[in-house]
């Protein structure tokens, strides 16, 4: 007997408006594990791109947020990396590197296991962009 997969990849298009800032993706990912049918796996959610990253941080208070961008604006500065003298942005490539491109979240009873408080971010580096696209992939276990 064939198992049947219910195993699905589908895209997120983001657009961003700010230089530094966390998008609230989580909703959009739901849809997507409900339209999987899958009751029990994982969904791995990864944003394309060198200069954005995945984040799951607390949903209640954006000033967690803005703490977030504030420590990352402190612990890597703009403006004095190598990189910087190819296109000015070499602080995105490394914040986007310590926190990285995708996070994995359980699937139980059909939603994701997250927390009551926790939600999954676009983190932005270097916008504002026009698209930022985040595949989601969704998988039986």
């Amino acid at each position: 007997m064939v198992k049947q997969s219910n195993d699905m990849q589908r895209f997120i298009q983001i657009q961003t408006d700010q230089h530094n800032g966390l998008y609230d993706i989580t909703k959009f990912v739901e849809q997507i594990v409900a339209e999987s049918q899958i009751q029990s796996g994982q969904v791995h959610v990864y944003v394309q791109g060198a200069t954005a990253a995945i984040m799951i941080q607390e949903n209640w208070d954006d000033s967690v947020q803005m703490d977030v961008i504030h420590l990352l604006q402190k612990l890597i500065p703009k403006g004095i990396w190598l990189h910087d003298k190819q296109d000015g942005n070499g602080d995105a490539h490394l914040k986007a590197g310590l926190v990285g491109p995708s996070e994995t979240i359980p699937i139980i009873k059909g939603k994701m296991g997250l927390s009551t408080w926790q939600n999954i971010f676009l983190c932005e580096f270097d916008g504002p962009r026009q698209n930022r696209s985040v595949v989601v992939n969704v998988m039986n276990c």
